[in-house]
Order: structure tokens, then C-alpha cells, then sequence
């Protein structure tokens, strides 16, 4: 019987309410376990608002130790109740510092450990590096009970050496939590479509699934955040996806033996001149 994956992933708005987010993320996993998925991505810190566009010191007391953040606590107890795997993107606080990093719960609930964001912008409306230390963790993989999958946080997708760096580890599936909009600094500018195309190019040059979950809605910064969530194969192609504004969950089931044995097939891995590549 060949190994597949079922993955998910969540597109909705969230606000200030960090119970009520918690709350509408679970509603959400629900919705994907019943229709099959095994690995469910919500957005990118969905505790509440993105509020990186300003730079306001009340938001450090939002952060919270990894393991004891509350959207880890209340998302690893349904973990084990569904039986699935949930990357959850939080606002860490390690002593002095501060991360933009993703917990790993397994479909038992355990936690697998924390991916820190290692790219950090700095920009008109992404005001990270206020509020993110670089991550130092590197980038890691994740042997879940469904398969070994990486994971990047949203301005690391940008990034094709973060997921090649993932591939190279033995993922099987890339993940990327996501808070994208508009550009504050110039309304024309319309950063939807690469997006996509940066992540659907890590999926041909690696021959690899790529997962990506945004939020949609505008918050009270005026930021405007575009959704447009998907599922890529290892073509690139847009297997699922939303528009703008739709709310809901994606899923779809990919074959893992297939796609080792087409990775394979293309050579892209064999074929690397890494004595080049300086």
C-alpha cells in the first residue's frame, strides 16, 4: 500500500481576542480532521491581530514560552483527540528574547520541538525586527506520525536556500505559515502572485508538495491581508486554493512512495555542484 499524506490548511481572519482565535482556529481543525487531513496548518501567529506594522511595546506581553504558550496548550490536547498533526505559530519569549517561532505537535500531542523564524523583515507595514530576534535554531525537519515535513515561517518562503535546506534534510512536504497583505508604502503594489510563484518554484526545483496558509480581512492597522491560501504538487501547480477573501479549509492527499521515486527521477538532488554555489 503506497504512503500518502493528507494535508490542510486554514484560511480565516482573526482579531483581538486571543481566546475567541484559539477558539475559531479549533472550530477549523475540526472541519479539516473530518474531511481527512492528517497535517493541518493554521496561519501565521494566530493568537491575534498582526501587529507588526507599528512598532508598540504592549505587544512583548503577548509572548509567552513555548511551552506553555495558550494556543500550544489548547491545541495539543485536540492534537491527540484527532489525530493530527498541528504546526502552531506563536510569539515566543525565551528569557530576554523574543521569536516569531512554530511548535511541532504530533498526532499524540507531543511536542517535536520549535522552528525560530530565521529570516526577520524590515519594512513599511512588517516591522518584525522591533519584536523578532533572528531565529537561531536553523532549519529543521519533523519525522510526525505521517511523514517528515519542514517547516518555514511566511518571509522565509521568499527564501529558495530555506526550503532547499528543508529538501536537502529529507522533507516530504513544505509548510508555511503566512500573514501577507497589502504595502502600506505604495497602494498599487500587489505582492499576491509572486508570492505564490516564489513557494510553487521551491515545489518544482525540489519536486516537493508546498503547503501555505495566509489570513485575510483588514485590521484595524488598515493592513489588508490578501488570504489566497493553497496546496502545490511537486509541479508547482495550484492543486487547491482560495481567493482573497474566502474563509474555510483546503485539503488534499498526496502520494509520499511516488513522489520519492519521481524526486529521484528528476535528479535535481544528484546533480548539485555545491563546489559552485559560493
Amino acid at each position: 500500500m503506497a504512503k500518502t499524506i493528507t494535508v490542510a490548511v486554514i484560511q480565516t481572519s482573526y482579531g483581538e481576542d486571543i481566546k475567541a482565535n484559539i477558539a475559531k482556529t479549533e472550530r477549523f481543525v475540526r472541519d479539516a480532521a473530518a474531511k481527512g487531513a492528517q497535517v493541518i496548518l493554521p496561519s501565521e501567529l494566530f493568537q491575534g491581530p498582526y501587529f507588526c506594522t507599528t512598532q508598540e511595546e504592549k505587544w512583548f506581553a503577548t509572548a509567552f514560552e513555548a511551552k506553555t504558550h495558550p494556543c500550544v496548550v489548547a491545541m495539543a490536547p485536540l492534537a491527540k483527540e484527532l489525530g493530527v498533526v498541528i504546526p502552531v505559530s506563536i510569539y515566543e519569549r525565551d528569557g530576554p528574547a523574543y521569536y516569531n517561532s512554530v511548535v511541532i505537535l504530533d498526532a499524540d500531542g507531543a511536542q517535536l520541538g520549535v522552528y525560530r523564524k530565521s529570516h526577520i523583515p524590515d519594512g513599511p507595514g512588517y516591522q518584525e525586527k522591533y519584536y523578532f530576534r533572528p531565529g537561531d535554531t536553523g532549519f529543521k525537519v519533523w519525522d510526525t506520525a505521517f511523514g517528515r515535513i519542514g517547516v518555514g515561517i511566511c518571509w522565509d518562503q521568499w527564501f529558495p536556500e530555506a526550503a532547499r535546506a528543508m529538501a536537502l534534510q529529507g522533507a516530504e512536504v513544505l509548510f508555511y505559515p503566512t500573514a501577507i497583505g497589502s504595502e502600506p508604502h505604495d497602494s498599487s503594489l500587489d505582492t499576491r502572485d509572486p508570492w505564490r510563484r516564489a513557494m510553487q518554484g521551491h515545489a518544482v526545483s525540489n519536486v516537493i508538495p508546498v503547503v501555505a496558509s495566509n489570513r485575510i480581512g483588514v485590521e484595524a492597522s488598515g493592513q489588508n491581508f490578501y488570504g489566497s491560501s493553497f496546496i502545490a504538487d511537486h509541479r508547482g501547480d495550484l492543486v487547491e486554493s482560495f481567493e482573497r477573501s474566502e474563509e474555510g479549509v483546503l485539503v488534499h492527499e498526496f502520494d509520499l512512495d511516488f513522489l520519492d521515486r519521481h524526486r529521484a527521477a528528476w535528479g535535481f538532488f544528484r546533480d548539485r555542484r555545491t563546489e559552485f554555489y559560493k
